[in-house]
């Protein structure tokens, strides 16, 4: 799989990817210690499911930085379709398994999985090897805006028939971030910005839940016991943290009172237990990994390298910083995992493999 000029894996990379990791893990098992409390739900068969998913996880990590990315790219196209197969499993019925008003999982007896993860993977990919192949084209409409708009239009068929927004927001705004990269002209920009804010009023405008979110967001004392439950318990538990937190294993509101500690809600428990200090040293642990994987793109050496390492980490901070938001109360309340912290075995295996991925381009980078 080497070739002669390939290096070690980008050091300050490995080192952010390995902390944040274990980091992760720590605070996902103090929150899991909150289903004591919950009648039916083992903390035992969660921290197993969780250290399984790790461990696969960890290995998907190495298998990807073994793997050449420039072979990635040739098979770019057949990543994007298995994704989309793997979501047409979701209108099979007996398959899909529904939670929380949505169907959104892929039940396969032994384990479940979640088939949105993969569309944002093979959405990343596609993308960065349509860029690589246009790149000199990237300005007329028919190689740029258009492409980016049909792809955009087949992947909001998928994921808002899955009531998943919140997916559909991110892989949109990745996308448009990975087009201003490769040299999109302004007003192509303009124009995809202005056609996401359109699709995503029209969702909160025709869906109740959405619609619901934004109200809740905009008053969240409204309705302390029911839409603003949730955000409400998340303010206390951040609030109660105070400067330097209640201790490891020590939150209160993960027992019985914040809905999903280990699932989105689990950035309150780690502000609770850890405080402002706890929280802002998890911010930098995002932070550290932003800018090594934005170091590797920088200086990746083609195109495709480039727009990989970045759309990868891109898509990882807005989705972690907007799980962090809607706990704070600064964005409405989406059902986003914090990744490398959240439970869900999905996006954690999927989240390592995709920084196995952007540890393979660091192999190959310029100077």
């Amino acid at each position: 799989m080497h070739s002669h000029n390939s290096r070690p894996i980008d050091r300050f990379f490995l080192f952010s990817v390995s902390i944040l990791t274990v980091v992760g893990f720590v605070i996902f098992l103090s929150a899991s210690l909150g289903l004591l409390a919950q009648e039916g739900v083992s903390f035992s068969s969660v921290a197993l499911k969780q250290s399984v998913s790790l461990v696969i996880g960890i290995m998907a990590f190495f298998v990807f930085s073994k793997i050449k990315y420039q072979y990635i790219r040739k098979m770019a196209f057949f990543v994007l379709i298995g994704a989309i197969i793997i979501n047409l499993l979701l209108f099979i019925p007996g398959l899909a398994l529904y939670h929380g008003g949505a169907s959104r999982w892929i039940n396969l007896g032994l384990f479940s999985f979640q088939p949105s993860e993969f569309l944002k993977i093979a959405f990343i990919i596609y993308l960065a090897a349509w860029i690589h192949f246009a790149k000199d084209r990237i300005d007329k409409l028919r190689f740029g805006l258009i492409p980016y708009l049909v792809l955009m239009a087949i992947l909001s068929a998928f994921l808002l028939t899955q009531s998943d927004t919140d997916t559909l927001v991110i892989i949109g705004f990745t996308g448009i971030i990975m087009l201003i990269i490769s040299g999109l002209p302004t007003r192509h920009i303009i124009i995809a910005g202005i056609i996401m804010v359109a699709v995503i009023s029209g969702v909160i405008w025709f869906r109740p839940y959405a619609l619901q979110r934004v109200q809740t967001f905009l008053n969240s004392n409204a309705d302390i016991q029911g839409a603003g439950y949730q955000v409400n318990q998340s303010l206390i538990a951040i609030g109660s943290g105070q400067f330097s937190g209640r201790g490891f294993g020590q939150s209160v509101q993960k027992f019985g009172y914040l809905p999903e500690p280990i699932g989105d809600s689990i950035f309150a428990v780690a502000a609770e237990e850890f405080g402002f200090v706890g929280s802002l040293v998890l911010l930098a642990l995002y932070l550290s990994l932003a800018i090594s994987a934005f170091r590797v793109g920088v200086r990746a050496p083609d195109v495709f390298g480039a727009l990989l390492a970045i759309g990868i980490v891109v898509l990882i901070i807005t989705e972690s910083f907007m799980n962090m938001a809607a706990m704070l109360g600064i964005i409405p309340l989406s059902g986003l995992p914090l990744l490398f912290v959240s439970h869900g075995g999905t996006a954690l295996i999927i989240v390592l493999a995709a920084s196995g991925i952007v540890a393979n381009v660091s192999k190959y980078e310029r100077g």
